[in-house]
């Protein structure tokens, strides 16, 4: 049980992890408090910006 655990958990944040490197987001150097807030909020939301989800943090 715990492996399934492991790897859907791991599979969710690729997911948002691949999902931030399709926005661009990791391009460029600006490493405000925005800007990595935004990035951390969308790999955390995972497969859920395939439905539409588009976090967006302001500090």
């Amino acid at each position: 049980m715990r492996r399934i655990v492991t790897v859907v958990v791991l599979v969710w944040l690729v997911s948002g992890v691949v999902a931030a490197s399709r926005r661009d987001y990791f391009a460029g150097s600006s490493a405000t408090c925005d800007h990595v807030s935004t990035i951390a909020a969308t790999i955390v939301a995972g497969p859920l910006n395939y439905t539409g989800a588009d976090p967006q943090v302001t500090c």
